[in-house]
């Protein structure tokens, strides 16, 4: 018995089968007990062990794809934001949109709530064994200009393409050069309709001309972002800011959600704008 245990033993080292090497004393003590058999010995190391694999497996793409700490839709308060259709968002936890290349997007002022349900379809997503990464707008554009310099864009477009899902939060909070809007309108060009993506903004689609520097290139952008797409709009108060209500105006409270102050105005002669759709 004990040189039949040595060569499991071996032989669990050899298939690295760590989990079940560690299981397999106290399964043996419970197949002598009488409180199992062969066959429910061998599922029970088996499937342990599998269970072993698939949590590291789910612990390392959840870091590479920088979603840590995980969100989830269960841990997301719904009662808190009205205005959002859970019947919706829990349709989007299918993943139907990442097999057919789709975007999302969720627009909403800050706190609401919009990067927890990215994250959180991320996380399923991950759970589900496609690849996904996430990143703010910002970092995108600082990554893609670094690799432009170094004559390395293509090799860091191809990079971004190959995920299944694209997650770019954030965008609004920071104003895009036009060259910025460039580098991000090729990696949304090379994406689209091969991956999908999932992007998270405090500014309405009307607004990314302004944001972006450039109406033109805002226009293409959505063009790409919009054609096949699902729209998320969430309307309500900060979840973060939830505690401190008092502190915020009332007339601020009763008639607008939390928001940052709208941005200094230029001087001299506004810049002619186009109002996009």
């Amino acid at each position: 018995m004990t040189a039949v245990l040595e060569q499991i033993q071996a032989s669990l080292v050899g298939l690295r089968m760590p989990h079940a090497l560690e299981s397999l004393a106290p399964v043996v003590r419970r197949i002598e007990r009488g409180e199992t058999d062969a066959l429910g010995a061998i599922h029970e190391l088996l499937s342990g062990e599998l269970a072993f694999r698939e949590t590291r497996r789910v612990g390392v793409a959840l870091t590479t794809a920088r979603l840590n700490p995980p969100k989830t839709l269960d841990g997301f308060d719904f009662a808190f934001q009205p205005s959002l259709d859970r019947h919706r968002v829990m349709a989007l936890a299918q993943l139907d949109f990442i097999d057919r290349a789709e975007a999302v997007h969720f627009l909403g002022p800050p706190g609401t709530g919009k990067s927890h349900l990215a994250c959180a379809l991320g996380v399923a997503a991950v759970k589900a064994g496609r690849s996904v990464y996430r990143t703010t707008l910002a970092e995108l554009v600082d990554s893609l200009a670094a690799a432009k310099r170094a004559d390395r864009l293509g090799d860091k477009l191809r990079h971004y393409r190959r995920t299944a899902l694209l997650i770019v939060d954030e965008i609004g909070y920071v104003s895009i050069d036009p060259k910025a809007a460039n580098l991000f309108f090729q990696l949304v060009n090379a994406r689209y309709e091969k991956g999908a993506m999932i992007l998270t903004s405090n500014k309405g689609f009307a607004e990314w001309g302004d944001m972006f520097g450039d109406p033109v290139m805002a226009t293409a952008l959505l063009d790409r972002l919009l054609h096949h797409a699902t729209v998320v709009r969430i309307e309500g108060a900060s979840y973060r800011l939830r505690e401190h209500a008092d502190l915020i105006p009332e007339h601020v409270r009763a008639n607008a959600p939390i928001a940052p102050p709208p941005p200094p105005k230029r001087r001299g002669r506004p810049p002619k704008t186009q109002e996009l759709s």
